[in-house]
């Protein structure tokens, strides 16, 4: 299967990123090769094959719950560019900016 440079575009504008003419067909080249692989993949007989949960014996530790006091508010906003009501303000990634 051909992934398109105009795939690859489409999915950069979603992702809100911008690549130049060069890049984007080196993207739709390497992307092309991996839907390749997975295909290639796919034509293995795994008949018979018991299906892998986990590569290693893992154990559940569990510790105890115990409360701890939290670090110092001023502390940790003495570095933050900008905040509000004791949170992070960070540029909008959203279109309308999503200020609700």
């Amino acid at each position: 299967m051909k992934i398109s440079e105009e795939e690859v575009r489409h999915v950069a504008e979603l992702s809100k990123l911008r690549f130049s003419d060069e890049k984007t067909h080196e993207f739709a080249d390497t992307l092309t090769k991996i839907v390749d692989m997975v295909a290639l993949l796919e034509e293995v007989d795994t008949t018979g094959v018991p299906v892998t949960t986990t590569m290693g014996e893992r154990k559940t530790v569990v510790r105890e719950d115990v409360a701890q006091a939290g670090d110092d508010r001023q502390e940790l906003f003495k570095n933050v560019p900008q905040e509000q009501d004791y949170y992070i303000k960070v540029p909008a990634i959203l279109e309308d900016g999503g200020d609700a």
